[in-house]
């Protein structure tokens, strides 16, 4: 007799963009799918030096067991960073476990969680395991508009997730009297905010907003991530929290896996420790911001009027949307289908929907192909488009 299953478990679904990676595996598809990093920008070359150096050196330390705040070398430099004490720094598996962590923490069943329409379907799966009530607050090309909500409606809420630069899915940035406003109006209600903010550093100009956490730093928990300025094979991410979370992030950090890769934490502030993690983010601002301007300029020449997209100034995504009588999951198995000369892959957008999906959306990811490519795949993927306008008005 096989054992029952939990209902955390029953309510675990597979990411669609885990799914569609699988499919667009094969060389012959050009993806814009995943949220990937462009593997040329990767620093296989410190990082070399830098395991030679620690396992020449520390490989007792590196290879062994360790403390689960984190090392404290790493923790330290975060904290500088960030202008807050080591004791506010967790560094954690990706900051996809600082999710689960926070989510551990925060969320009971049936607890009310704000969150962006659309948002990053990683938080919508992470939340959903613990059974709260997702609330879509409405938005605009510029992220959340609370001007019609009431601080008492706010307030029966117990935290609100966003991601104000670059976000995913849409790239759209959160002007900085939006993130006034956020922060004013979450104190006031007594709601904490989470700021997942893994692409700030994607400033296509260099230029940054201050974020939540530096408006508000005792109503906001800040995470943040080295996945997208030096590898995500590394898995290193960290949450910024107030002392009296922290504290209930190690022990429930302790038990998922007791600390993050000694070797790899290690491998982390030797890249950044190297003076060499300024001029590596410039490089990627730029390859990132050729890419998306390849990709804007293909849209505007190939695709058929009634399609709109975002203009973002950084990060890795651009989010589309298609005329209302149009499926994005139908036209997905129709640009992936075999007949085709050239097959396209894209992230339907309504998974990023927690409540009221929109299947005429979609999400494309520019970061991980060159001009050439991108041209190549927006053409092919505009082609397709038209037919499905073109069949829709038929019928």
């Amino acid at each position: 007799m096989p054992t029952q299953l939990s209902q955390r478990a029953l309510r675990a679904t597979s990411s669609e963009i885990r799914e569609i990676l699988k499919v667009t595996a094969s060389p012959d598809i050009l993806s814009f799918a995943g949220g990937i990093p462009a593997p040329e920008t990767f620093p296989s070359e410190l990082l070399r030096c830098a395991g030679d150096r620690i396992l020449a050196t520390e490989s007792s330390q590196a290879l062994q067991y360790s403390l689960s705040e984190g090392f404290g070398p790493l923790r330290t430099w975060i904290a500088n960073r960030h202008d807050v004490d080591i004791e506010n720094v967790l560094i954690t598996t990706g900051s996809q476990q600082a999710l689960d962590l926070l989510a551990k923490a925060l969320i009971d069943p049936g607890a009310r969680v704000l969150v962006e329409s659309p948002t990053y379907l990683g938080a919508l799966q992470a939340f959903s395991l613990f059974d709260p009530v997702f609330v879509e607050l409405q938005t605009d090309e510029s992220g959340i508009r609370l001007s019609n909500c009431k601080s008492g409606e706010l307030g029966e809420a117990g935290l609100v997730y966003v991601m104000p630069n670059f976000q995913n899915p849409t790239g759209r940035m959160m002007p900085l009297e939006q993130r006034q406003e956020i922060c004013s109006k979450m104190k006031s209600a007594g709601v904490m905010i989470i700021e997942d903010d893994p692409y700030g550093e994607l400033s296509f100009s260099g230029q940054q907003l201050p974020s939540l956490r530096s408006i508000n730093p005792e109503g906001v928990i800040y995470l943040g991530s080295f996945s997208k300025i030096l590898a995500p094979g590394l898995r290193v991410g960290y949450v910024v929290a107030p002392g009296w979370l922290m504290q209930k992030l190690i022990l429930l950090k302790q038990a998922a896996d007791l600390h993050t890769s000694s070797l790899d934490q290690r491998l982390v502030h030797e890249v950044v420790t190297s003076g060499q993690l300024d001029p590596r983010i410039a490089m990627i601002r730029s390859l990132y911001s050729e890419r998306c301007a390849s990709m804007l300029d293909a849209l505007e020449r190939y695709m058929p009027e009634g399609v709109l997209w975002t203009q973002p100034k950084g990060g890795m995504f651009i989010w589309l949307t298609l005329p209302n009588r149009l499926n994005a999951s139908k036209l997905l198995e129709q640009t992936l289908d075999t007949d085709n000369k050239l097959r396209v892959a894209f992230v339907p957008g309504a998974s990023f929907f927690a409540l009221s999906p929109q299947p005429h959306t979609l999400r494309l990811s520019f970061a991980s192909m060159d001009s050439e490519r991108i041209e190549r795949g927006i053409c092919a993927l505009a082609a397709h488009v038209s037919v499905a306008m073109k069949q829709q008005v038929n019928c």
